[in-house]
């Protein structure tokens, strides 16, 4: 027989629990998603000491063991091939830029305004050019390879206002750039651009995945003014100019990268073999190169809010007494800011069947209120917010907690390329990027930093996010594709395949 003391304790510890499960669901969740617990992982995740986190890097890999031990601590199963770890095999590709040419009929271009994007070896006499515009979305669709394969695809870039293309709306220009050298088979591929949009000398190294054919197309960025304006004048299609250029072959070494992941097995006999997966990005862009001052990107929002959040939102599910129908999934994924990455080998290398994932809620910058158009107090936004029923889910959520979910009529669908849910996306589940703030101060900046987060608003996001995730999780209708949207065409006839 127990003593009278343990009796006690025990009957106490059940009331409690008892008195745990009765408490309305939000009460429950709120209790679990503390201020103080976010900023703690915030403040770690975003410090000088993992130098900015950049893929890959040693700040990388301790960031990666640290979320590992809070879904340790949060009670997940493992989900990766090594404990929590989805190991993924990388090769990185450093451009050899000796003797490094390009020549478009006479002009050759200037020292210093040609880059090697996609370093392949290649040789090129007199060849053949034709010449497309990036923005000239209808001309793009209608290309097929039977048109420019052998020949050199000369891309004008839009002019971005000199800011060379970066941030996220590199990520989408370098995803659709890639898609046309894979579709279309030249012989290379080049953007050409404005002096203002000149390539970062301080670029990364280029990563590649080990296990996928190495890409058989080179591509080179250039910005030599004369080039440029030849280029500009032409019209689209085949050209009379013809390209001479030298790539040497590139140095290869091997890579190591992880994406972290744990899971939360649903119970429902029927459901519990169907997934909602829950992601965010943990990598940022390291240290700049011979910065003046503070040079590291701390990435604070941008996404250490985004990762802190995924680990929250496991936290209070996994506390919960009742298991959802469905099983949730939670990845945390690297190198988001040198292309997504990390989401690209888990879609390619799926723990858990694609056809069989309902849904990736991506969180991404949902740290910051200070947005540039004002204050983004208890709201946050959805990117594709017509493109799925997803968004219905959360405002339901959002009625319970009193944060409101927004469409933002400019970003919602011309952001939703420009993080990983667009690469769960082309794989046919529906999905969505949840943000805060699209555009804030420090964006992409050394200045984002912990201190500058309202931590008291991302508790309360996260407590929206959770309880949507769980109804998601626990609904018997799974998150479909609006077909009525033109723009959801391609992610539908995927899905409809699986």
């Amino acid at each position: 027989m127990l003593p009278a003391k343990l009796l006690l304790a025990s009957f106490a510890a059940a009331c409690t629990l008892a008195a745990q499960a009765q408490a309305p669901l939000v009460q429950r969740i709120a209790a679990r998603v503390r201020p103080n617990d976010l900023k703690a992982d915030v403040s770690f995740l975003a410090s000088d000491a993992l130098e900015g986190r950049a893929t890959p890097s040693r700040g990388l890999d301790l960031a990666a063991e640290y979320i590992a031990a809070q879904f340790r601590r949060a009670g997940l199963e493992p989900a990766g091939d090594e404990g929590y770890f989805q190991n993924a095999s990388y090769q990185s590709v450093k451009p050899n830029p000796e003797g490094l040419a390009f020549t478009l009929d006479a002009t050759k271009a200037g020292e210093g305004t040609v880059a090697i994007q996609e370093a392949v070896a290649s040789d090129l006499n007199r060849a053949a050019a034709f010449k497309i515009k990036l923005s000239d979305t209808a001309t793009l669709d209608a290309l097929t390879a039977e048109q420019v394969r052998g020949r050199v695809l000369l891309v004008e870039m839009p002019d971005a206002g000199g800011t060379g293309g970066g941030g996220m709306a590199g990520f989408q220009a370098q995803r659709r750039i890639l898609a046309l050298a894979a579709k279309l088979e030249p012989a290379m591929l080049v953007m050409v651009r404005s002096a203002a949009q000149q390539a970062n000398p301080n670029a990364r190294v280029p990563l590649r995945d080990a296990t996928a054919p190495a890409p058989k197309v080179p591509i080179l960025s250039v910005w030599d003014k004369a080039i440029h304006d030849a280029v500009a004048a032409a019209k689209p299609g085949p050209i009379e100019a013809t390209v001479s250029a030298h790539v040497a072959a590139p140095m290869v070494t091997s890579v190591k990268l992880r994406n972290v992941a744990g899971v939360l097995r649903g119970a429902d006999p029927q459901l519990k073999d169907t997934y909602v997966i829950v992601t965010g990005h943990y990598d940022h862009l390291g240290v700049r190169p011979n910065a003046q001052g503070d040079g590291i990107y701390n990435g604070a929002n941008d996404d250490a809010s985004g990762t802190a959040s995924v680990i929250a939102v496991a936290g209070a599910l996994t506390e919960l007494q009742e298991k959802p129908k469905r099983t949730i999934v939670f990845v945390t994924v690297f190198g988001e800011e040198v292309g997504g990455l990390g989401a690209r080998w888990y879609t390619n290398h799926p723990i858990f069947p694609i056809a069989q994932t309902v849904a990736d809620i991506n969180l991404e910058q949902l740290g910051r209120t200070d947005d540039i158009e004002g204050p983004k107090v208890s709201q946050f936004n959805l990117t594709g917010f017509d493109y799925t029923d997803i968004a219905a889910t959360f405002a339901k959520a959002g009625a319970l907690t009193g944060v409101q979910v927004i469409k933002h009529e400019k970003n919602s669908d011309s952001f939703f390329g420009r993080s990983d849910n667009a690469t769960f996306a082309d794989a046919g589940i529906p999905s969505t990027t949840l943000s805060v703030s699209y555009v804030f101060p420090d964006y992409h900046q050394p200045g984002d930093e912990w201190q500058k987060l309202d931590y008291d608003n991302l508790a309360k996001v996260d407590v929206t996010v959770a309880l949507g995730v769980l109804d998601m999780a626990n609904s018997a209708q799974a998150p479909q594709w609006n077909k009525e949207n033109p723009k959801t065409a391609r992610y539908v006839q995927v899905r409809e395949k699986q």
